[in-house]
Parts: structure tokens; C-alpha cells; sequence
């Protein structure tokens, strides 16, 4: 049976430099959910064209953009690289001059070129919660995600709070710490 291998991580784009290149549908696509996850992300765009929603959302995020061709000269200071050109020369060019560098890269809609995929994602407050299909189904995420938005609660937030405020005034080693916090919680997940 194949099984998801991907090893799932939450990074602080804040911290980070991204880069898409392309400046069609699907770079604005994928510069919308970055910016929806994490409207504090630094990104540089390169392309000859932009959308107009993309000029549009740029402005509303710390969004730089750059109307030029690619060239790898941009890959410098990057950590990571959003392929989403409708040349797949180019692409493949970025992801080898990606792996080159040690810039981690995905290219849109071609998993073989991916270091990893941007999947479903579902916040509320500070619960988020990401959802990934191996790069097999993007569609799938898609209706999982909006299946968590429902099911999970909007007061979520208020009880991750409470239990952080509860936390603080556990005393006791690590283990007893945990040990009191899962008998805490216990009941969020009793049928």
C-alpha cells in the first residue's frame, strides 16, 4: 500500500524569502493562499506580465515585483522557489538551479520537481491545520479542507488559549506536565 512519506512542517514565511516566478493564474493562485496563510511573507515575483489581481494583492502584502524574464541571478537569498511559468524548460531550469543551490522548489503542477507541495490549509486563530494528498489530488485537499472549516469550531481559538493560560500553572517536571494537559483535554476527543 503507498503511503504519504511527506514530512509536514509549519515555516515563518516572515522570516524567509520566497520567490514565485511566473505571473500568470497560477502564480496568483499560489501568491493568494501564501498570503491567506501568512500575510506577513516576504515575496519577489518575477515575470515579463502580471495580472491585474496579482498587481492587486501585491500591494496588499509585502510583495515585490520584478517585470523581467527569469534568469538565476534572483535565486540569490531565496529559501524558497515557486515555479509556475507555462515554459516547462524554464521551469526545469529553476529546479535545477533550485537543487543546485539547496533552494528548496516546487514546480507547479509537476510533482517530480517538487521538494514539497502546497496543500489544503484550514486556520482558525491559532489552530491550523494542513492537508496534503502526496501531490496526487489537489481537488481532494480541497474538499477536505473545506470539510475542516465546517467541522471544526470558530471558539477553537478560545480554548487553545485557555489551555496555554492552563498550562503555565502546571507544576511539575515535563512528563507530569504533559501527563496533567492530556487528562485535561482528554474529553475534546471522547466520542
Amino acid at each position: 500500500m503507498e503511503r504519504n512519506n511527506l514530512y509536514p512542517i509549519f515555516l515563518k514565511t516572515k522570516n524567509l524569502q520566497v520567490l514565485i516566478i511566473g505571473g500568470g493564474f497560477v502564480a496568483e493562485e499560489k501568491l493568494t493562499f501564501l498570503l491567506k496563510s501568512s500575510p506577513d511573507a516576504n515575496v519577489t515575483m518575477v515575470s515579463p506580465m502580471f495580472r491585474e489581481g496579482t498587481t492587486t494583492l501585491a500591494k496588499k502584502g509585502n510583495v515585490k515585483l520584478i517585470k523581467e524574464k527569469y534568469s538565476k541571478r534572483y535565486l540569490k537569498g531565496k529559501h524558497i522557489v515557486v515555479a509556475t511559468t507555462e515554459f516547462p524548460e524554464v521551469n526545469e531550469k529553476v529546479y535545477k538551479h533550485c537543487r543546485k543551490r539547496s533552494i528548496l522548489v516546487n514546480v507547479a503542477d509537476n510533482p517530480p520537481f517538487c521538494d514539497f507541495y502546497m496543500g489544503g490549509i484550514v486556520t482558525k486563530g491559532n489552530v491550523k491545520v494542513a492537508i496534503s494528498t502526496n501531490g496526487k489530488s489537489p481537488t481532494t485537499a480541497k474538499r477536505l479542507r473545506q470539510f475542516f472549516e465546517d467541522v471544526i469550531p470558530e471558539n477553537v481559538d478560545d480554548l487553545v488559549k485557555n489551555l496555554n493560560e492552563y498550562r503555565k500553572t502546571i507544576k511539575g517536571n515535563f512528563e507530569e506536565k504533559v501527563e496533567k494537559l492530556n487528562e485535561f483535554t482528554k474529553s475534546l476527543v471522547e466520542k
